[in-house]
């Protein structure tokens, strides 16, 4: 069954993927792990009829996307601030890290995404598909958020 979604559906999902990273390579990495999550959840797609496995692929390309996403935002934000000794009243990169990761709702990614890899908020809204305003939202909330935690 796996074989049929992958013959099916991965030319798809690897074009639309291209569309969010900009890079034929990391989108067939990320359909790669989709179609591993698939065989993982084999029972699952069995028990779903066509259009479901359909939007369940691409849902889980979405993901993980994100996972990728937020991965490479925390790694860059871990690694700028190591390099460049940016760290206020004696935190360490790892003390910075942890901080990051912390902040609710991806606001560590949207905040990495931001002010790390100078993406602007509508472009960061159209690889989270979420509206620009909602990103800038999140991003105040993130300030925030690490005013306070600074703070303490």
């Amino acid at each position: 069954m796996i074989e049929e979604l992958y013959a099916r559906y991965h030319t798809e999902l690897v074009k639309w993927c291209l569309k969010m990273t900009e890079n034929q390579r990391t989108a067939e990495d990320i359909v790669h792990d989709t179609f591993l999550r698939a065989i993982q959840n084999e029972a699952l797609l069995t028990s779903l009829n066509e259009k479901q496995q359909r939007a369940w692929l691409y849902r889980t390309t979405k993901n993980a996307y994100i996972d990728r996403v937020r991965h490479a935002s925390y790694e860059t934000a871990f690694n700028e601030l190591s390099e460049e000794r940016r760290f206020c009243e004696g935190f360490s990169a790892f003390e910075w890290r942890e901080l990051l990761t912390s902040l609710p709702d991806m606001e560590g990614v949207i905040f990495s995404m931001r002010y790390l890899e100078g993406l602007s908020s509508n472009r960061i809204g159209e690889i989270l598909s979420l509206p620009a305003g909602t990103v800038r939202f999140k991003l105040s909330l993130a300030r925030k958020h690490l005013r306070e935690a600074l703070k303490k």
